[in-house]
């Protein structure tokens, strides 16, 4: 089958919107999380673009996280490293975005999809967008994304998604908590709120904006070597039986 996924950078009246899909639950393989980090990489320093809509294709799951069928595959612990390396370059790459990006959350996040949600500078949802991290229940845990779930949501609310592994939280709940800025009860409220924010952001302060970012990003300033490490530990606990029977068990649902 032919693969159908992307990452595709937009730019209108200095919105760059950057899109991503796959044919899974726009699931994130490591060819996809490359795509990404290279994109945010490229908003970041293209002066056609002053801040940068994230959302993924289609109106249900927003991201469901790694590929399973990736993860089933890794035979070694280099190859566990470059796999979850992925996510954390892609988080990285956010981080040091010198633009805004704001993020349009649609439908479910789970695991590294959370990480997105949280790695945005702020964040708008459907009031479907419930919130997952399904790490712990394979095996594995939320290391690479947990540190930007932990920033935007407080150790409590992380401890609570990571430990309680299998149950869904509401968007709601993950506005209280302040992953999300805003929930809507139709798709079209939210692109609203998105377009409104987007429009006023486009005309605001460059510089005053990428000082603004770096003063709320600067507790973070280590997670080059911070995400590394977490990888290194997902790439090692992917490789164990349990992990493997796991894995293929929710495959199988």
């Amino acid at each position: 089958m032919e693969d159908q996924s992307f990452v595709k950078l937009e730019v209108e009246k200095g919105i760059g919107r950057l899109t991503f899909y796959h044919e899974k639950k726009n699931s994130m393989p490591a060819l996809q999380l490359k795509r990404l980090a290279e994109a945010v990489a490229e908003a970041s320093e293209r002066s056609d673009i002053k801040v940068i809509v994230l959302q993924s294709a289609g109106d249900s799951s927003f991201c469901a996280g790694a590929s399973f069928d990736e993860l089933v595959a890794i035979s070694n612990k280099e190859e566990g490293l470059a796999f979850f390396s992925g996510f954390a370059n892609v988080i990285n790459a956010m981080r040091k975005c010198k633009k805004f990006i704001i993020g349009r959350i649609q439908g479910k996040a789970v695991g590294g999809g959370v990480g997105l949600a949280s790695a945005v500078d702020y964040c708008f949802a459907h009031e479907s967008a419930s919130v997952k991290l399904s790490e712990l229940a394979v095996g594995i845990g939320p290391f690479v994304v947990g540190p930007a779930v932990e920033r935007k949501m407080g150790l409590s609310a992380f401890s609570d998604l990571a430990i309680d592994a299998a149950s869904w939280k509401s968007a709601h709940w993950a506005r209280e908590k302040g992953l999300y800025n805003g929930v809507y009860a139709t798709h079209q409220e939210m692109d609203e709120a998105v377009e409104k924010l987007a429009k006023s952001l486009a005309n605001s302060s460059p510089e005053a904006m990428q000082h603004l970012k770096e003063v709320a990003w600067e507790s973070a300033a280590h997670w080059d070597d911070l995400l590394i490490e977490r990888a290194a530990i997902s790439g090692k606990l992917v490789l164990s039986d349990y992990t493997r029977n796991a894995i293929q068990a929710f495959k199988q649902r």
